[in-house]
């Protein structure tokens, strides 16, 4: 598969505004993000590519800060070598230890999880999959039916399981990332994670004691009614992929007219994630 990557160097800007350029870019099909020295690289598949997109997601932004911009298109090997370089292991609150199939093993950790991206959102170091993580961490999932909404690379469905999840169900729309459940899954021996590629339609009509879902704003509040339909009373929702304000406000006020409870919520910089539980 071929990939189109867009390189942003900037003189000057705030890294509020970064993020909600990132945030933008997402919107539009980009899915991996990589720091540079002067800006930042965004990553998307050359069949979700549109310059249109991308010149009507810059045009938000006009004026507010200067920056240039490089399209280039690569292929997928080429960038799983430029990211093996610049990858580094992550842990997550000195209990679980994240790290790629070349770096070694560190069992002193409780958690270990073995990640291999392939173009895939969420390797653990993005903010708000810190987070969720975090909230894993913090949740008893012994037994629990899980579903993980925009699953990326099936990293916090891989946690869960791990923390005693007895069923997961890891849903993305692109199939980069469906893949990369499947593969990530098999590296960690974890058998008990079905991937499927799709949308909110694809959620298969279960009951759910948790569900997980880091997508951003827009989708969450589109799929919030049909998460309230499969999640079980009593049982938790965690949300992530979005800014405090005014973003929190309306996930909370999407939720409450579901019976959809907000217990509480992380930050990092100024993204977010957030804990509800259902009446």
């Amino acid at each position: 598969m071929q990939y189109i990557q867009v390189t942003f160097s900037f003189k000057l800007i705030e890294e509020y505004q970064q993020d909600l350029l990132i945030s933008e870019l997402a919107e539009i099909g980009f899915n991996t993000f990589e720091d540079t020295e002067n800006g930042f690289s965004a990553f998307i598949d050359t069949d979700s590519y549109s310059k249109e997109n991308l010149t009507g997601a810059l045009a938000e932004f006009e004026g507010e800060f200067e920056y240039t911009y490089t399209v280039t298109e690569i292929a997928a090997e080429n960038w799983n070598e430029e990211w093996e370089k610049n990858f580094e292991p992550l842990i997550i609150d000195q209990t679980c230890y994240v790290r790629a199939t070349f770096h070694p093993s560190q069992p002193t950790y409780k958690y270990e999880i073995v990640i291999d991206p392939k173009m895939a959102f969420g390797t653990g170091h993005h903010q708000t999959t810190t987070m969720m993580m975090q909230y894993i961490l913090e949740t008893d999932y012994t037994g629990k039916h899980v579903l993980d909404m925009g699953c990326g690379t099936g990293i916090l469905a891989i946690l869960a399981a791990k923390k005693g999840a007895e069923e997961l169900v890891a849903i993305d729309n692109d199939d980069v990332c469906y893949l990369s459940t499947i593969e990530n899954s098999a590296l960690n021996n974890i058998h008990n994670i079905t991937a499927l590629c799709g949308g909110k339609e694809t959620i298969p009509v279960r009951a759910y004691d948790i569900i997980l879902a880091n997508i951003n704003r827009n989708i969450l509040l589109d799929q919030i009614p049909v998460y309230a339909g499969v999640l079980k009373s009593g049982g938790e929702i965690f949300f992530s992929g979005f800014y405090e304000s005014p973003d929190l406000q309306m996930i909370k006020d999407a939720c409450a007219q579901l019976d959809i409870n907000y217990l509480d919520h992380k930050k990092i910089g100024d993204w977010v994630a957030a804990r509800f539980i259902k009446a």
